[in-house]
């Protein structure tokens, strides 16, 4: 009894020896980091950090938290913000966001609002904390900005495959609320409810380079090649189902072809052009082109076409419809 009381003794002793080094190399680690950012001009500021959990986990919380890159634009702004990880694995880290949050980009700044915004990140064992995987899970999730957006359920994931730079994305977005802008914008006669019961996306993306810390505090990686298995969204009288393949080069400039199928595509077509994801100076020639296919389908209201990237162009069939789009991300 004695012997295994010692042994008690030190097995604890130990572990929390293990615990204080481990949380004080992690707050050593979080500093330096904010102290590199602000050395780079970036805003990089909290009123309050600390490590707690002691003896099962690691807890990073943060108060005030707010992040701004000067070389972006993009700025973000946290009340509260945590990590936590169980002190036997802590390369399996569930991030925590408050209910309400601010991200400001050199275009627009958006509140972002939910009762309950986390993700699961997975980490490979390296100094720069390449992500594995990771699953981001929001209910109620409001977007206030110039238009307002809401979900009622959103879940996203991205696992890597393959080679290290690649990755699998998933969504699933659930009652979906547009903005009232987007459905005032559509033609009259065609029924929408509140709601878009559902939006989903299945793609393969290999990346010009893994995604770890350097995403951050460096620069994002560029897509360069995007194997779009699906992406779906019914509104109504609306639908729109996508598939691509694309490479990427290093301008963000695709080459390749997108199969698009839509059912009201005047509507949709409209819809784009008012949110600006379509130049409006396009739109009539997009949708000379657009007609022309439509009818010989025999049913002008549906719209089943393949959209080719090349030389930095856009074309349906032989028509050139304008430029191509640019994927980068900033």
């Amino acid at each position: 009894m004695k012997r295994l009381l010692i042994v008690i003794l030190v097995v604890a002793a130990l572990w929390s020896g293990y615990w204080v080094v481990a949380s004080s190399y992690i707050r050593s680690g979080i500093e330096k980091w904010f102290t590199a950012r602000q050395a780079e001009d970036w805003q990089a500021e909290y009123s309050d950090f600390r490590v707690t959990g002691f003896p099962n986990r690691f807890d990073m919380l943060w108060d005030d938290l707010a992040l701004a890159d000067p070389k972006t634009g993009v700025a973000l702004e946290l009340p509260r913000f945590g990590f936590f990880a169980l002190s036997y694995n802590p390369l399996h880290m569930i991030a925590v966001w408050p209910q309400t949050m601010r991200i400001s980009t050199p275009l627009t700044s958006v509140l972002i609002s939910s009762s309950d915004l986390r993700a699961s990140l997975k980490l490979h064992p390296r100094r720069d904390l390449q992500l594995k995987g990771a699953q981001v899970e929001a209910e109620d999730l409001v977007i206030e900005g110039p238009a307002t957006l809401s979900l009622g359920k959103l879940n996203l994931a991205m696992e890597q495959v393959g080679d290290r730079n690649t990755y699998r994305l998933g969504l699933l977005a659930q009652e979906v609320t547009p903005p009232d802008s987007l459905r005032g914008s559509i033609a009259s006669g065609i029924a929408l409810p509140e709601t878009l019961q559902e939006a989903r996306l299945d793609a393969t993306v290999t990346f010009s380079k893994p995604w770890d810390l350097s995403a951050i505090d460096q620069a994002r990686p560029q897509p360069r090649h995007i194997q779009l298995d699906l992406a779906k969204a019914q509104w109504g009288e609306l639908g729109l189902q996508v598939s691509a393949d694309l490479d990427v080069d290093d301008a963000g400039v695709p080459t390749g072809e997108l199969n698009l199928q839509a059912r009201n595509w005047q509507a949709l077509l409209k819809l784009a052009m008012d949110s600006r994801a379509l130049d409006p100076r396009l739109g009539q020639a997009v949708e000379a082109a657009l007609k022309m296919l439509a009818g010989l389908s025999g049913n002008p209201g549906t719209l089943d076409v393949t959209v080719s990237f090349r030389d930095g162009r856009s074309y349906l069939g032989p028509v050139p419809v304008g430029p191509a789009p640019i994927l980068q991300l900033r």
